[in-house]
C-alpha cells in the first residue's frame, strides 16, 4: 500500500514537472515584443532645408584682374572703416604704363607750345597745330584709362565692419574674382537656406525655424523666416530663404545648419513611435495576442507619427514589430512604459 502511494506521488510530481516544462517552453516560443502606449502631444509639420550662417550685412572683396599680392594690411578679426586699404597687389606694370604715357603727354605738351609759337609766326598751318592737339588729347585719355588698373591694385573695404575672413599671402598669384576678404558686421546674423521648389509654397515669412548645427548637437535653436527670394534656381530646383536669428545666438558665421521650418502645428495629437508604422498599419497587443490595425496618419516625423483615426488612447502598440509577427499570434510583452 505504501509502495503504491509512493508510485502515485512520483507520477504526480513527474506530470507537474512536465506541465511546468511545457509552460516554460511555450513561453520561450512566443515572440517577444516591446510596446508603447500612444501619447498626446504636438504634431509638427516641417519643411526640411540646409543652410549656412552669414551676417546680414557683409561684402566680399576680390581683385578685378589677375595679379600678385604685394602686401596684406588687414587680418582676420581686424576692425576696418569704409575705404580702408586691405591689401595691395604688385603695381609695377600698371605704374610703368602710366609713367610711359605721362612722359609722352609731357612731350606733346611741349610740342604743342612750340607749334603754337610757329603758327603765330606763320611757319606752320593750323592743321599741323590741330594734329598735335589731337595727339595730346588721345594720350591724356589713355592715361585716364591706365589709372583705373593702377587703382584696382589696391583693395579697400566697401563698408565699416570686421574682417570675417582673409585669404591669400604676400607673393601669391590671385585671379580676377578670387575672394581675398570677407568684411561684415558679425553682431546680426541670419541663415541662408535652400528650400526645395516642391515645399516652397508652404513657407511664408514669420514661420518658426528649428535649427540644428553640428557644433551644438544637443541644442535645438530657433529662428524666424524673414525673406523668400521671388525667383528660384531652375538648375538646383530650390528657392533661397533667409532666416533671422536672435542677436544672442551661439551660431557663428560660416557654420552649416539643418533647418526645419514649422509650417503646421496641432496640439493634443495622438502620437506613436514612427517605427511602429508599416504600410498604413500598426500592431497592437490584446489579451496576449497580436492584431494588425489599419490607421489614418497625419504628420510623420523621424521619431513620432501622428495617428488621426483607428487607434485608441489606451492601445498597446508594438513599437518595432519583429519579423514573423502574424494576426492572432501569442506574444510576450518585454517592455511596457
Amino acid at each position: 500500500m505504501a509502495s503504491r502511494l509512493m508510485r502515485t506521488a512520483l507520477a504526480a510530481a513527474v506530470l507537474a514537472a512536465l506541465a511546468g516544462a511545457g509552460v516554460f517552453l511555450y513561453d520561450r516560443l512566443r515572440l517577444s515584443v516591446a510596446v508603447a502606449k500612444p501619447a498626446r502631444g504636438a504634431a509638427v509639420e516641417a519643411v526640411y532645408a540646409t543652410g549656412v550662417v552669414e551676417p546680414v550685412n557683409f561684402a566680399k572683396v576680390a581683385p578685378v584682374a589677375t595679379g600678385r599680392i604685394k602686401d596684406i594690411l588687414a587680418k582676420d578679426g581686424d576692425k576696418v572703416r569704409r575705404g580702408a586699404v586691405l591689401a595691395k597687389l604688385d603695381d609695377r606694370e600698371a605704374r610703368g604704363n602710366v609713367a610711359a604715357l605721362a612722359a609722352q603727354r609731357d612731350f606733346l605738351r611741349q610740342e604743342r607750345i612750340r607749334q603754337e609759337a610757329l603758327y603765330r609766326k606763320g611757319f606752320i598751318s593750323g592743321q599741323a597745330l590741330e594734329r598735335v592737339a589731337s595727339e595730346l588729347k588721345q594720350v591724356e585719355a589713355q592715361i585716364a584709362a591706365a589709372q583705373k588698373p593702377l587703382a584696382e591694385t589696391t583693395l579697400t573695404s566697401p563698408m565699416d565692419g570686421v574682417v570675417l575672413r582673409q585669404d591669400g599671402e604676400p607673393g601669391e598669384m590671385v585671379s580676377a574674382g578670387q575672394v581675398l576678404f570677407w568684411v561684415g558686421q558679425p553682431q546680426e546674423l541670419r541663415i541662408t537656406a535652400d528650400v526645395d521648389e516642391e515645399d516652397i509654397p508652404r513657407v511664408v515669412p514669420g514661420q518658426t525655424a528649428l535649427i540644428k548645427a553640428d557644433a551644438f548637437p544637443d541644442q535645438v535653436l530657433k529662428g524666424t523666416v524673414k525673406e523668400i527670394t521671388p525667383k528660384g534656381d531652375p538648375v538646383n530646383k530650390n528657392y533661397r530663404v533667409r532666416i533671422a536669428l536672435p542677436r544672442e545666438t551661439v551660431l557663428k558665421t560660416g557654420m552649416t545648419t539643418e533647418v526645419n521650418i514649422v509650417v503646421a502645428e496641432r496640439q493634443g495629437a495622438l502620437l506613436i513611435p514612427s517605427t511602429a508604422l508599416s504600410n498604413g498599419h500598426v500592431w497592437v497587443v490584446r489579451d496576449g495576442k497580436a492584431e494588425r490595425v489599419a490607421v489614418k496618419t497625419g504628420t510623420i516625423g523621424h521619431k513620432l507619427t501622428e495617428v488621426k483615426d483607428g487607434l485608441a488612447d489606451d492601445a498597446m502598440v508594438v513599437a518595432a514589430p519583429p519579423a514573423g509577427l502574424k494576426p492572432g499570434k501569442h506574444v510576450r510583452v518585454i517592455d511596457s512604459p
